[in-house]
């Protein structure tokens, strides 16, 4: 066999990985990296969160401010933004006018009953319906998912009628008892609890404890993220609930501090500004103070919850 006839041997071609490969033209990296290897963020991201913190802390500094000014100047027009004159006339008004103590430890018992209740409850029934095997399990799932498409003014009649035939208007568990558990903490702790790895409950069934033992022992320890966030926005809802409160409360006792707050601030002839702006400075404290505590835990059920 001639030289002619013989197969050509190729060379065997380098690997190269896509960084030892030099830059062609008309081919751009995904990622962009700056001097420190990290990556960088382009301009305009920043534009965007600076416009939309504006958005979200804009209104709430209004009304920080405008507590702090005095009637005529928040009627003003054009508006100020910064106080001519700093007053604290609207906040001692508020203490002056209103039973303060009472309606805020109205509202505090209200709001605290409600999160333990659903603490406890949602994450009970969280637990049963991601871990235990029972007849009916999918269908009351999809129960719970399907109510929380209902909307909320559409069982309010209802909800107001069976709590009148029980005799429970104007009184503290009437306020507190329809929203003792609620659907979304049920789904929620569902599905941060379906995440948990089955081998632990195994091995605490091997070693002999109950369910009970196991869900107080085993599930809620590790549920800390979840419940921190179910604390905050079930807090943050029976807080700031108004309807339900000005409807089943009927006398000044009971009145939570958002409808005294309504009543005494809106009149038939004016409204006081003055007073609803430092009303809700005031109002808003408890939350943020709440918020700040829990600040930690909440970001990580936010951002653990559902993931397996």
């Amino acid at each position: 066999m001639s030289v002619r006839d013989q197969p050509a041997v190729r060379a065997p071609r380098s690997k190269t990985s896509e960084q030892d490969r030099p830059n062609q033209p008309g081919r751009r990296r995904k990622t962009r990296l700056d001097a420190n290897g990290q990556v960088r963020t382009p301009p305009w991201l920043y534009a965007v969160l600076a416009a939309g913190l504006r958005l979200r802390v804009g209104p709430f500094v209004w009304m920080v401010l405008g507590s702090l000014k005095s009637e005529n100047e928040i009627r003003q027009v054009p508006p100020t933004w910064l106080p001519e004159q700093v007053t604290t006339e609207n906040f001692t008004d508020l203490f002056e006018r209103l039973d303060f103590p009472t309606f805020f430890a109205n509202s505090l018992l209200v709001a605290v009953a409600v999160t333990l209740g659903n603490l406890a409850f949602a994450s009970m029934v969280g637990y049963a319906l991601a871990k235990l095997d029972f007849p009916g399990r999918r269908v009351i799932f999809a129960l719970v998912v399907g109510t929380l498409m209902v909307p909320g003014m559409a069982v309010f009649i209802p909800q107001f009628v069976l709590v009148a035939n029980l005799g429970l208007v104007n009184t503290y568990p009437g306020l507190i008892l329809p929203f003792l558990v609620q659907p979304f903490g049920i789904f929620l702790m569902r599905q941060f609890i379906g995440g948990l790895p089955d081998e632990l409950i195994e091995a605490a069934r091997i070693d002999g404890a109950g369910e009970l033992r196991i869900f107080a022992r085993v599930i809620l320890p590790l549920c800390g993220p979840a419940l921190a966030t179910l604390a905050i926005l079930t807090f943050l809802g029976s807080w700031n609930n108004f309807l339900w409160p000005l409807v089943v409360a009927q006398s000044e006792d009971k009145y939570t501090l958002p409808v005294a707050l309504a009543l005494y601030a809106v009149g038939e002839n004016r409204t006081s500004f003055g007073l609803l702006l430092a009303g809700a400075v005031v109002v808003a404290i408890p939350m943020i103070a709440l918020f700040l505590l829990l600040q930690k835990y909440f970001t990580q059920g936010i951002a653990t919850t559902g993931i397996k």
